[in-house]
């Protein structure tokens, strides 16, 4: 019995990574990415902050009776659904600033090459001597946040609901767990999948490829806008 409920937590978790709303967040997080794996790391990142909230509100579930309100509930939802359709927002909004910007690049062994890029956000007038990006990078803190919101938001409660009457602290945590390592192993393959036209996009400045930028933001923008209207409708009692 106890193997069962293991193996359904672990296989509820991979499927619960592919809900509209998480793949929409991370794959308007790492829209600006262009190597596969530091898109999986979105990825991984979500996963890990929302198995982090999950073990921790479930926790104190087993062992100090802890319960999630049907309203609480509904407030996170509103809460993820303005976050990712702000995320969709920003994923426009960068697309519009970028201005695509071409010019041929000499190298030190005379070759040249036609050379786009963005130099959006620069003032004045561009430079073409100058060509030196910096491009800071760090852990991809965001996701870890969006991962633990949406940890208390959706199935969260009844995660907590099944950790709670296991009528085992050890088996109750450990439904918990697999269903984070299976909510971290779903989104790290479906990122890795999402790594290849998301990539490609971040890549190229082709109208296709700002295409799929877009649409990318587009369908943040209306999936985040759903599960706030279905959650204000909740709050509202309609």
């Amino acid at each position: 019995m106890t193997l069962s409920l293991l193996l359904l937590g672990f296989l509820t978790g991979l499927r619960h990574a592919l809900e509209a709303d998480h793949v929409a967040a991370v794959a308007a997080l790492a829209s600006r990415e262009h190597r596969p794996g530091r898109i999986v790391q979105y990825g991984l990142f979500w996963g890990t902050g929302h198995t982090a909230i999950l073990f921790l509100v479930s926790g104190g579930a087993v062992v100090f009776g802890w319960a999630l309100s049907e309203r609480f509930g509904l407030w996170v939802d509103l809460a993820v659904g303005l976050v990712v359709a702000w995320l969709g927002v920003m994923v426009l909004r960068r697309l519009r600033a970028e201005r695509i910007h071409a010019h041929f690049h000499h190298h030190g062994d005379g070759r040249w090459h036609l050379h786009f890029h963005s130099h959006a956000g620069e003032e004045g007038v561009h430079d073409p001597a100058h060509h030196r990006h910096h491009h800071p990078e760090g852990p991809p803190w965001r996701a870890l946040f969006v991962g633990l919101l949406h940890g208390l938001a959706g199935s969260g409660p009844l995660v907590v609901l099944v950790a709670g009457t296991t009528g085992s602290l050890a088996t109750g945590l450990a439904y918990v767990l697999v269903f984070g390592l299976g909510s971290i192993l779903g989104m790290g393959l479906l990122s890795l999948i999402l790594a290849f036209p998301l990539g490609w996009s971040a890549r190229n400045t082709t109208r296709l490829a700002r295409a799929l930028r877009t649409a990318t933001g587009l369908a943040a923008v209306a999936v985040g806008l759903e599960v706030a209207a279905r959650s204000l409708r909740g709050l509202m009692g309609l």
